[in-house]
This record gives C-alpha cells, sequence and structure tokens, in this order.
C-alpha cells in the first residue's frame, strides 16, 4: 500500500493520527521520572555477619570460609568477594546476569542458613539483602545548633527528621552520620569488684534479669479475664543506683557501692564535621524507580518546613547528587533545542524556501512525541542514556523529511503543481527512504539485546533510537508529502546548478572514469584509519566533571577516633590553599555518600571521608587538574593512606593479586607496588595489603584452669564485658516513652589503660571466683587489620588513581611490570572491576556492530531483490571509520564507551548516503533506460544536495554536544558527537566519490555471474534480475 498517495489525498485522518501521538507523547513525557542512570537489577547480593569483638583472623576461619565454601555451590555464582574487618565479615555475591535477583536472594539464604549450625553460637543472625544501586545517598545535610546538644540533635535525626522524611514518596532511607546516642553507663570501680569477689559479667546479667517486664499469666477475678504482667523497672539512672546487687557469699549491695552510674552518651565511633564544626550528618537515598529530581525537591520543601519550626536549627547540605541530574536534564533538553534548530537552518540555508523549512522543520517534534510513547509504555526513564539516544538522532530525524522535501521541490521546480509533485516525489523516493530508517533500526537495535551490565545498561539506548528512527519514517511517508501537497507553492521552473554542484559532477565522472586509482585510494585511507587505532587511547567511561570530588584518608590499625578527626583536620586546612575549594564536609567512621557501591564498606574510627564541594564549571579547570593539585597538597600527611575522586567509574584501576599463601601474597603486593610507584603520571597508589595492628592475647594455662574450672569462653566473656560491654541483645534497657536507652556495664575508662587490672579481675571458676592472672597470661601481640579474599582466596587490591590517564592504557602498562611478570609460585593477577567490565564492553559492541552489519545487508536484500547491491552500499562503511578516529584524536578524546556508540550510530548514517546513490542509480538505469555511466552521473547529480543536507543538518544537530555548550557535564557525550562529526565528514566525501566507482566492479561482477549462469544453461536466478 502506498501511504504516502493516500495520506495526501486523505488529510484529516493524517492529521488527525498526528494530533494524538503528540498529546499521547506530552502525557509521557509529563509522567516519566528523570533519573541519572536507568535503574538497573544487579544480581548482587551480601552477607553481613557481626561477632563484636573477634579478630579479622578468628572470623575468617570460623565464619567467612565456612559461608564462602557453602555459597560456591549455589548455581549461576560469579564473583564471591569478602572483607572481614574487627568483629563483621562483608561477603558481596556477585551472580550471571541471566540469573534472576530474587532467586539469587533466596539461594544465599539457603546457603547460609545450611552452614548456620557450624556458626559459633554467639554470632548474630547473618543479615542476607539484595544490592540496590538506587540506595545510595543522593544528599547529605549537616545539623548543627547552639541550643542542643549531640545526644539531642542525633535524637532530633532519628525521630523527627527521619519521620518527615521517610514520609515523603521515594524517599528509600535516612541514615544518621556522627553525634551520639544516648546510653546509661554503668563503670564499675575493678578494685571494689576484686574485693566483693564479684565479675563484671555478673553485674550485667543480673541487671538484666532485673530490668524487665514480663508476662505473667492471667486471673479471673470478678465477671472478667485480667492479664498478670511482672513489671521490675526502674524508670531513671537514680533509681537504678539503688537497685541490690546479690553477691557470691549471699550478702548485696546497692549498684552505686561497685560503679558510678550516669545517664550520658555513648562512647563515640564516628563523628561529622562541616567546616572544622562539629555536626551531626544525615544521608538521604532514594527507593527504586523514584526520581532523583522530584525526591531532592521534595526532601528540600520538607527540611524548609522543620527549619521554619525550629529557627535555632542550621541546616547544610553537605553533598548533592541532585543537582547534576536536574542541570544534565536541563542541559540536554536545551541541547536538543539548540541541534534541532541548527538542523532546521542548514534545511533553509539549502532551499531559501520558507515553507519547504517548516514542512521539514515539523518532523522533529512529530518524531520524537511518539518515541516517548514507546519509552513510556517500556517503563523507561529520562536518563543520561535514554537522553543520549535522543540527542544521538536528532540529526537523523530530520534527514528522511529533508531527503523527501528536497525530492518534492526538485519536482516543483519541473513545473508541476505542488500536489502532482508530492505524489511523484514521494512515490520516486520511497524505497530509498524505508530502506535508510530500516538500516539504521537494524544498527541501534542489536545494541539494547546486548550483554553484560553494558547491555542492561543499552537496552534503554537502543530501543528509544529505534522508536525515534521509525517514528520519522512514519513522518516522512504521510505527515511531509502531505503538508508539502497542500502547503508549498508552485515555484519557477529551475534554474542551474550551483556551482558546487558542477565541480562535484567533474570530481565523480573522473573518479568513474579512474575507478582502480580511486578505489587504491580508499583502501590506503581505510589501512591508514586502521594504524590509527593504536594511537587512540582506550578508556571504560570518561571521567566526569561535577562540581565535587572526595578525599579518603586511612590511618594505621589502632589509631583512635581522636587522631582521624585531627589528621583529616590538619588535611582540610592543607586542601584549603586550593582557590576552588567552597566547603568541606568531613565524615570519620561512617557515611556512605560519593562511595563506591559494589564495595563492601565497612565503618571504622580509622577511615575519613572528606566531601569537597568545588567552585562551579565554568569559574575552575576541569575537575582532574584541580584533584591533581589537592592530591600535591596532601601528599605530605604522615603515615596517612590517601585517595582522591568519587568511587565511580573512569577513576580508578584495581590490579589484583590472588593467593593461598599470606606471606607470598603480601611479599608480591610490596614488590608490584613499589613498581608501580614508577609509572609517570598516576595519582596515589593504595594497597589493601593488610597492616598489622597490635593486639592483647590473653593465653589460658590449660592445667590450671582445668584444676579451678575455668573454661575459655568465661575468659573471654569476663573480658568482654569488663571492657567493651555486653551484646547489644542482651543489654539492659530503661523504657522511655518513645525509645529504650540501653544500660551498659563495663570497667571505668582509667582501668582499660591498665593490663595489670585486667590481670587482676576475677573469672567465674567451679570452686568460686578466681583473678585471671592466675590461670592465664596477658601479653602484647599484633594480627592484621582486614583481611580481603576473593573467590576464596586471600587477595590484595591495589588501587590505583587514574588523574586522567586512559584506564587501558594505564592496565597494559600494569601488565608489562617485571613484578608483575615474576610473580611468585600460588600467585596470580585477576582482573576485577572497570577493566573487567572494559573487556565484555568491546566484545559487546564488536558483536553488536557485526550484528548491526549482517542486518543491514539482509534488510538491503529484501528491498532491492538484489545481492550484490548491498556490497556497494557497505562499502561505505570503511571510509567512516578515519574520520572518526582522526576526530577523536584532533579532540584528544579516548576510545570509550561514548565514542563506540558514535561508531555504531555512523554504521547506520554511513549507509544512509550510499542508498540513496545507488538506488537512483538502479532506477535511472530501470526506468529512464540510461547506459550504467549515465545513471551514475544522473544519481551523482540529483543526490549529492539530499546527501550533504542530511550530513550537514546532522552535523549542526550533534554540534552543541561536541562542543559542550550549555551547563550540563558534557565528558560522557562529548568524544560520541565528536566521532560521528569526523566520521559524517570522511564518509560523505569519500563515498560521493568512492561508491559510483565501486558500483562499476560489484556491476561488472554481477553481469560476468550473469554470464557464466547463462552459459550453463540455466535461467537467472531469482535474486538477480534481469535488468541490474
Amino acid at each position: 500500500m502506498n501511504f504516502s498517495a493516500w495520506s495526501i489525498r486523505n488529510p484529516v485522518p493524517t492529521l488527525m493520527l498526528f494530533l494524538l501521538l503528540t498529546l499521547g507523547g506530552l502525557f509521557s513525557f509529563h509522567q516519566m521520572k528523570v533519573q541519572n542512570f536507568p535503574d538497573i537489577d544487579m544480581p548482587m547480593v551480601s552477607v553481613v555477619a557481626a561477632l563484636p569483638g573477634a579478630t579479622p583472623g578468628q572470623l575468617e576461619n570460623e565464619v567467612a570460609r565456612k559461608i564462602e565454601n557453602s555459597l560456591a555451590t549455589v548455581q549461576g555464582v560469579k564473583h564471591i568477594s569478602t572483607t572481614i574487618v574487627d568483629g563483621s565479615v562483608s561477603i558481596m555475591v556477585e551472580f550471571r546476569l541471566e540469573k534472576d535477583l530474587q532467586e539469587a536472594l533466596d539461594d544465599v539464604r539457603s546457603a547460609v542458613s545450611r552452614v548456620r549450625g557450624d556458626l559459633p553460637s554467639d554470632l548474630r543472625e547473618p543479615i542476607v539483602a539484595k544490592l540496590d544501586l538506587a540506595a545510595q545517598p543522593m544528599l547529605a545535610y549537616a545539623l548543627s545548633s547552639k541550643r542542643m546538644g549531640d545526644a539531642d540533635l542525633s535524637w532530633f535525626v532519628d525521630n523527627d527528621v527521619s519521620k518527615r522524611l521517610l514520609a515523603i514518596p521515594g524517599v528509600g532511607a535516612v541514615n544518621r552520620v556522627g553525634g551520639a546516642d544516648r546510653q546509661v553507663q554503668v563503670a564499675l570501680d575493678p578494685a571494689r569488684l576484686q574485693g566483693l569477689g564479684i565479675t563484671a559479667a555478673e553485674v550485667s546479667r543480673q541487671l538484666r534479669q532485673v530490668q524487665m517486664e514480663s508476662a505473667g499469666g492471667r486471673v479471673d477475678l470478678g465477671p472478667g479475664e485480667q492479664p498478670v504482667r511482672t513489671l521490675a523497672t526502674v524508670g531513671t539512672a537514680d533509681e537504678l543506683r539503688a537497685l541490690p546487687i546479690a553477691l557470691p557469699d549471699g550478702r548485696s549491695v546497692r549498684l552505686d557501692q561497685v560503679a558510678r552510674v550516669t545517664d550520658s552518651v555513648a562512647e563515640p565511633r564516628a563523628a561529622a564535621l562541616l567546616n572544622g564544626q562539629k555536626v551531626v550528618g544525615f544521608e538521604v537515598a532514594r527507593s527504586r524507580g523514584a526520581s532523583e529530581v522530584q525526591v531532592g525537591t521534595a526532601v528540600r520543601a520538607a527540611l524548609a518546613e522543620l527549619r521554619a519550626a525550629h529557627p535555632d536549627l542550621t541546616f547544610t547540605e553537605a553533598f548533592d547528587f541532585v543537582t547534576p541530574v536536574e542541570e544534565e536534564y536541563h542541559a540536554s533538553l536545551k541541547m536538543l533545542g539548540e541541534g534541532a534548530l541548527l538542523a532546521v537552518l542548514v534545511v533553509w540555508l539549502f532551499l531559501r524556501n520558507g515553507r519547504a523549512t517548516l514542512v521539514s522543520a515539523v518532523a522533529l517534534p512529530m518524531s520524537i512525541l511518539p518515541a516517548l510513547i514507546g519509552m513510556y509504555f517500556f517503563g523507561f526513564s529520562i536518563n543520561v542514556v535514554s537522553l543520549l539516544a535522543l540527542s544521538l538522532v536528532i540529526g537523523i530525524l530530520v534527514d528522511d523529511a529533508i531527503v523527501e522535501v528536497e525530492n518534492i521541490v526538485r519536482h516543483l521546480r519541473m513545473g508541476k503543481s505542488p500536489y502532482q509533485a508530492a505524489m511523484e516525489a514521494a512515490d520516486e523516493i520511497g524505497l530509498a527512504v524505508i530502506a535508510t530508517t530500516f538500516t539504521l533500526i537494524a544498527v541501534f537495535l542489536p545494541t539494547a539485546f546486548m550483554s553484560g551490565v553494558v547491555g542492561k545498561f543499552f537496552k534503554q539506548f537502543g530501543w528509544t533510537a529505534s522508536l525515534a528512527v521509525f517514528a520519522s519514517l512514519v513522518v516522512a511517508r504521510m505527515l511531509t508529502p502531505m503538508m508539502a501537497a497542500y502547503l508549498m507553492k508552485p515555484l519557477a521552473q529551475g534554474g542551474e546548478d550551483p556551482r558546487w554542484l558542477r565541480v562535484y559532477g567533474r570530481w565523480a565522472a573522473w573518479c568513474v572514469r579512474h575507478r582502480f586509482i580511486t578505489l587504491l585510494g580508499a583502501l590506503a585511507f581505510f589501512v591508514g584509519s586502521l594504524a590509527l587505532v593504536p594511537l587512540l587511547p582506550t578508556a571504560f567511561i570518561t571521567p566526569d566533571d561535577n562540581s565535587q570530588t572526595q578525599v579518603y584518608l586511612e590511618l594505621p590499625p589502632g589509631a583512635t577516633l581522636q587522631e582521624t578527626e585531627q589528621t583529616a583536620e590538619s588535611a582540610r586546612a592543607l586542601l584549603l590553599k586550593n582557590q576552588y575549594i567552597k566547603s568541606v564536609y568531613t565524615t570519620v567512621g561512617g557515611g556512605s555518600a560519593g562511595g563506591d557501591p559494589f564495595s563492601a564498606s565497612s565503618a571504622d574510627v580509622r577511615k575519613a571521608t572528606l566531601t569537597i564541594q568545588l567552585a562551579e564549571r565554568g569559574d575552575r579547570p576541569r575537575k582532574q587538574i584541580v584533584e591533581a593539585e589537592l592530591r600535591q597538597l596532601i601528599s605530605g600527611l604522615p603515615g596517612v593512606r590517601s585517595k582522591i575522586g568519587l568511587g565511580g567509574s573512569g577513576e580508578k584501576y584495581i590490579l589484583v593479586l590472588q593467593g593461598d599463601d599470606p606471606h607470598a601474597l603480601t611479599q608480591a603486593a610490596r614488590a608490584v607496588e613499589s613498581d608501580l610507584r614508577t609509572l609517570p603520571g598516576l595519582g596515589s597508589i593504595t594497597s589493601t595489603a593488610s597492616l598489622v595492628r597490635p593486639e592483647i592475647a590473653v593465653k589460658p594455662d590449660f592445667a590450671r584452669a582445668a584444676d579451678l574450672g575455668v573454661t575459655s569462653s568465661a575468659i573471654a566473656e569476663t573480658l568482654r564485658v569488663a571492657t567493651l560491654g555486653d551484646y547489644d541483645a542482651q543489654l539492659p534497657k530503661l523504657n522511655l516513652p518513645q525509645r529504650q536507652i540501653p544500660i551498659v556495664v563495663k570497667l571505668d575508662a582509667d582501668a582499660r589503660k591498665d593490663l595489670g587490672v585486667l590481670s587482676r579481675l576475677h573469672v567465674p571458676g567451679s570452686k568460686g571466683p578466681v583473678p585471671l592472672s592466675q590461670v592465664a597470661s596477658v601479653s602484647l601481640s599484633g594480627g592484621p587489620a582486614v583481611i580481603n579474599r576473593y573467590d576464596r582466596a586471600r587477595n590484595v587490591n591495589l588501587e590505583v588513581e587514574l588523574s586522567g590517564q586512559p584506564l587501558g592504557d594505564v592496565a597494559a602498562k600494569a601488565k608489562e611490570l617485571p613484578a608483575v611478570k615474576q610473580l611468585p609460585a600460588g600467585v596470580r593477577v585477576v582482573e576485577v572491576g572497570d577493566a573487567e567490565v572494559m573487556g565484555e564492553l568491546f566484545m559487546g559492541f564488536a558483536l553488536a556492530m557485526l550484528t548491526g552489519i549482517l542486518c543491514i545487508y539482509l534488510v538491503l536484500v529484501l528491498l532491492f531483490h538484489h545481492v550484490l547491491h548491498p556490497v556497494t552500499i557497505l562499502a561505505a562503511l570503511p571510509l567512516s571509520l578515519g574520520g572518526a578516529f582522526v576526530g577523536l584524536l584532533l579532540a584528544h578524546k579516548s576510545l570509550s564507551m561514548p565514542s563506540l556508540i558514535g561508531l555504531i550510530m555512523l554504521m547506520g548514517v554511513a549507509t544512509k548516503n550510499s542508498i540513496l546513490l545507488v538506488e537512483y542509480a538502479i532506477l535511472a538505469r530501470r526506468e529512464h533506460g540510461l547506459n550504467r555511466f549515465e545513471a551514475l552521473m544522473d544519481a551523482c547529480h540529483k543526490r549529492a544536495r539530499p546527501i550533504i543536507m542530511t550530513t550537514l543538518a546532522m552535523g549542526a544537530g550533534m554540534l552543541p554536544i561536541a562542543i559542550g555548550w550549555g551547563g550540563s557535564d558534557p565528558s560522557f557525550r562529548s568524544p560520541m558527537a565528536v566521532a560521528v562529526i569526523g566520521g559524517l565528514i570522511t564518509s560523505t566525501f569519500l563515498s560521493l566519490l568512492v561508491i559510483p566507482a565501486v558500483f562499476t566492479y560489484v556491476d561488472d561482477f554481477a553481469e560476468w555471474v550473469k554470464r557464466r549462469w547463462h552459459r550453463g544453461g540455466h535461467g537467472a536466478p531469482a535474486s538477480m534480475p534481469q535488468q541490474s
């Protein structure tokens, strides 16, 4: 059916259809969420098992190995990464991407349950949870007040702020950082305990048994029934002081006779500071499927209300991941508009006809709005990837309309009426427009089905681009001819051709006559462009240029919270020498804003994070340059490991060494680390090779302990309760109207500083309490502070800051280092993180490109009913590569994910130009009876103008992206636009000259095959018409 002719004859149904599509598109646009990246399900599950007080070495043997061995039997597991620190084991299980996330979660739960009986009885129930990438903090605030103390501010965050924010749809979590937790502290006097022969554990147990409410049954008094409750609780710390404590000899003492009871705060294990001032921080994360922009706006509005209700409180935004997303969104829309305007301007410059330009311009919104309906139907959001697809195809969308309108204008210049010209021109060019559109869909759609993590991201890209291109076909076949028929005016009969067209005609004729030289030149160009590939740096994602960065500091094991705070403050003072820093928000021992979502991070008092707000993008150099200056400033801090940059992609290279022998692994890691430091231009290099931290070793004398009936677990429990307090679940609690406050029983702070006091503590035995020094020796010792394991073997991560260098280059240099090439037996290098994903990326794109080329060929064979002519069209593909590579080299861009997308798109556009030429050459021979040379020259003459117009319109549409106009961060989009514009220039120029020459060779080959076939006595093959 000829849709163009039908829509010209029946304009009203066509107009109604596009009115409906416009309304549907506007509705869909309004309903879609604005996000940074699409929400993707990564089949990753975390297991966290806690045993307070246990050392990493003990946890590795008793917990980590057993859980890992059980997890290894689960189907579909790809990698198991484990981090073991004091008192906690964090295991991250990564599954193959085809595994369903819920099924993975259930499988991990069953695997952990299978070994629960083999794990220590004191171990808290392991927590199994799926990794939610959306749950990363997007906003962090610092709260301070002149009237409220730390404990009251912390309760205000936990109670008022949390309740208010969690009531907002789309807020997933509110986590407090720093501050203080209210606690009733019972500080025991060790000398009195010794004199009375009672242990700290016994005092804690007695308080727990007294301080409780318990059910006591039911009685029937009178007509009804009543429950019985035992209320053995005290309401305040003063009442607690008077509680009697039973002694082993039958006497009792008041609690305040053996301890100092105070209602105060728990020992701080985390802190938050804003520009050097102590604050209480809190982080806000969104829930899955919610929009960062909507949630961010609602959170800010709610905090403004809280601020108005509590004027004495100061809320300061310390980390902001909402504004970059908002900026990106607005700037993308602005760039879409700019690109569209430039594309329309190109049309006007060529046609100099206002009505023709209007008809072409209408194609842009009419192609994007139906695509939005499809995106909404598929459940996509407006994010970096889908906006990227739309900004990419903005130049292509107007192409089909340009080809149609230019052809109609050509027919008008022959003296036809607009109605007749629209009918004939649309019919003549129909096949070419359909062929070009389907080749573009054949290029874009395979990217939606790529495998790996990259495929998850590009599902939205492939579909969005394909939907928009298909919508542009519908517009070009139905709306454009109909509008042209009724809007355009008859034109004066054609004047002479422009000068450039006559010059091009002479060049094309020369190239066809000297076809061997032309082909040789094209081949030399292709070989030359391949030679450029090694010169191009390779990367995964280009590093961003957002206005915030982070500095991570790690102190040696054994460092206290106060030492970490002082070091963080020293670092802040040094960093403020840089004039581009606006504010510094410091978190010590907590906070995950801006961190790497895949790393199993554990809070530790010796680690600090400084989140730095930089000046606006236009007022400072690129972020990587600023970070290099910051590195220089803090390089002199003594005894500190530091790294700079957000935990995102494109900023670090992780080299992982794995082995079973801890000693050989540590030696190899040290050698590789010192070799890595010889590579020029890198940032700081941090190693997770475990540092040895000081420990106190208590070694029981088994014979004495057996004589006195003292068990090892009794010794451990006595020491744990005396120095740290009992496990959280077993602490007595003080009941308040809205919360419970723990009562912690332990020795007073001074006693913990003296080993002599600890050795005199009484330990319960079968023959009465015994001093610890009689049954065990207490001495100083050492052990690993952190143990990292990967796929059930110990590993060391060497994190290298790329500081703007491409990942591929650094990885290649690292593999050539002598220490890496001469690793000891049993130690091997494993690829993880970006390096592993980059390998997947290049494989995935290579496959998508090959699939695309095959699909293009199949589509063209179906449309042209010829096996060989599509080969001529595909000859344009190699010609586009050189320009793309030259463009990337000149603009100093790397061959990364965005530039690969550009190359994929270039394939579709390059074939588009050839289709227009070849299709008309075939048409001229078949319908006008011209010989081959005349047909080619006629095709060059008639199709050069639309080819140049579409190329310029596309280039103009992408120019704002390549240059990076507007306020958004251009680092991701720019390489892609540069690759497309560079490739467009060479592929258009060369295909206009080379394709006619290639056509003659392919045609000669077709004739030769036909002659051979006839000589064999057969009819012509079905795939080759007699007149080709």
